[in-house]
């Protein structure tokens, strides 16, 4: 597969925003200009980013040259297609949504730090190092924030909450720790799974062992209600909505489409 070619990380949960009425494809906001437009396919091809991947598990001899975290993407993909549509029975074994529920928490810190990668990269590259030194300098830095937080959400309590009232959206970094990132601090830790389901994580307590992933039919948002608040004022490259007034409503944040330039159809 070539580069260019590459799927997004983030493609299994994008693929649950994919509109297949008339039109297949996603609809989204491009940061980079306030324009609203619409991806036509599957395959999300408007998220095309470059990442920088930094293994924060505990085994220190990963790939290096791995484009991001090693997931079971047919778990992954029954997992998410099942919170969707709000059938758990469809979900998987408990073991299998297990796996699939650290593969979502793999992926969404993988979003969650790479402003902080791109940044420390660029300053390091400021200064008289070699690339390889420059990369060993980033995955320090990474590694320093985020493995402990790795190990903290091993031993969290995760639910799915579905059948949400209203669609959630998504940004190029989904993930949201409401300990340090909401004011006042909330003890959870949240990931959009698709527009109607959202996976949140609490502290358990234990030492140990991992507990069943409770599934739960939400018709509110409950403490989580500004999700899409902070999705909207956070995103900086694209923003994933199931509406255009979704997309209109968050437009004030980035630069106004030139008035000579159309925007694109947005409408299947």
């Amino acid at each position: 597969m070539t580069d260019h070619e590459r799927l997004h990380p983030l493609r299994p949960f994008l693929k649950n925003w994919v509109w297949e009425h008339g039109r297949v494809g996603t609809r989204y906001l491009d940061c980079l200009d306030g324009q609203i437009k619409f991806d036509e396919g599957k395959k999300s091809h408007f998220a095309a980013e470059q990442y920088v991947y930094v293994p924060i598990g505990k085994i220190l001899e990963e790939d290096r040259s791995t484009d991001g975290p090693a997931v079971q993407e047919a778990g992954l993909a029954r997992f998410l297609r099942a919170a969707q549509l709000g059938k758990p029975e469809e979900a998987g074994s408990v073991a299998e949504v297990q796996r699939a529920v650290q593969d979502c928490i793999e992926l969404g810190l993988f979003s969650a730090y790479q402003l902080e990668a791109q940044q420390a990269s660029a300053r390091y590259a400021e200064e008289a190092m070699f690339d390889d030194e420059i990369r060993a300098a980033v995955v320090e830095d990474i590694r320093r924030v985020y493995v402990g937080m790795r190990e903290q959400l091993a031993l969290y309590d995760f639910s799915v909450l579905y059948g949400l009232p209203a669609p959630l959206l998504i940004s190029e970094m989904p993930f949201i720790d409401w300990r340090v990132q909401a004011r006042p601090a909330l003890p959870f830790v949240s990931l959009p799974l698709g527009p109607y389901c959202l996976l949140v994580g609490a502290p358990s307590g234990r030492k140990s062992k991992t507990a069943p992933v409770v599934w739960k039919a939400a018709a509110a948002m409950g403490p989580l209600k500004d999700h899409n608040r902070w999705i909207g004022e956070h995103a900086r490259l694209w923003l994933v909505a199931t509406t255009d007034d979704q997309l209109v409503a968050a437009q004030g944040r980035f630069a106004p489409a030139s008035d000579d330039v159309k925007q694109e159809d947005a409408k299947p």
